[in-house]
């Protein structure tokens, strides 16, 4: 079956032009996927720890304000613990809908009662709490509910900041998976390009020279043009064309002799 020369360059580009489509598909599968998975971490881990650090702060402030009314700052002090207050409930809220983490769920529901118990403990009348001892009871009482808080907090947000982490160590080894079919293809498409280029010295330019060193070295005698080609393409074709004009060029002058 004769092959067709142009087929053959053809073939060569398109499968070239298939690696760097099918290695280009792969990254591009994979950079979704890490998009994918960087949303992910930001709506189940990120959220949650923001949520912590303003509850710790809410709860700094709560401390502050509860040390104010004992100290006879009253109004500044209930200003400052109803402000805190609704900071930290509003935290716990994003907090509590964003479970995602295993015994994350116990987490919240200890940092509810806990907290409820904290704020038990300055909701009551102030005057109350002055009478009981002052500052006194807030280090016996007070106090310690806050640390116990505190901690509670602090245990949800070191909990999913160990989960980001390990997400993080995750979302590098899938970075690595992107990048290497972008590698493997380059390396892939300059290897393919050099057994190309090979390919067509081989099979295009080599012949050519040859033919074209028969055609010069060519004489009368010979008859036919000495050359060794046995591909089945345009180029032995050109030879078998050559080589008929070279017998009908000789004939000719035959005819002429005689």
């Amino acid at each position: 079956m004769k092959k067709n020369l142009k087929l053959k360059i053809l073939a060569g580009f398109m499968m070239l032009v298939a690696l760097l489509m099918a290695a280009g598909a792969v990254s591009t599968i994979e950079f979704l996927k890490l998009s994918q998975s960087v949303t992910v971490l930001i709506d189940d881990n990120y959220k949650t720890i923001e949520a912590s650090k303003t509850m710790l702060e809410a709860l700094e402030r709560e401390d502050s304000g509860i040390l104010l009314v004992l100290l006879d700052e009253v109004d500044t002090g209930r200003e400052i613990l109803h402000t805190a207050d609704s900071m930290f409930v509003a935290s716990f809220k994003v907090a509590k809908n964003n479970i995602t983490e295993v015994n994350e769920d116990v987490n919240i529901l200890r940092i509810d009662s806990l907290y409820k118990e904290f704020k038990n403990k300055w909701s009551q009348p102030f005057n109350s709490l002055q009478s009981q001892g002052g500052i006194g009871v807030y280090h016996k009482d007070i106090h310690k509910s806050f640390l116990n808080v505190k901690k509670a907090v602090n245990d949800l947000m070191t909990l999913n900041q160990r989960s980001m982490f390990e997400e993080a160590t995750m979302l590098k080894e899938k970075s690595h998976r992107a990048i290497m079919p972008g590698i493997v293809a380059i390396v892939g498409g300059l290897v393919f390009s050099l057994l190309l280029s090979f390919f067509i010295s081989k099979y295009f330019v080599s012949p050519i020279s040859e033919i074209a060193e028969a055609v010069k070295n060519f004489t009368i005698r010979d008859k036919v043009l000495r050359t060794n080609i046995k591909s089945n393409d345009e180029i032995k074709k050109l030879e078998t064309e050559i080589n008929s004009l070279i017998f009908r060029l000789t004939k000719d002058s035959e005819t002429k002799v005689k």
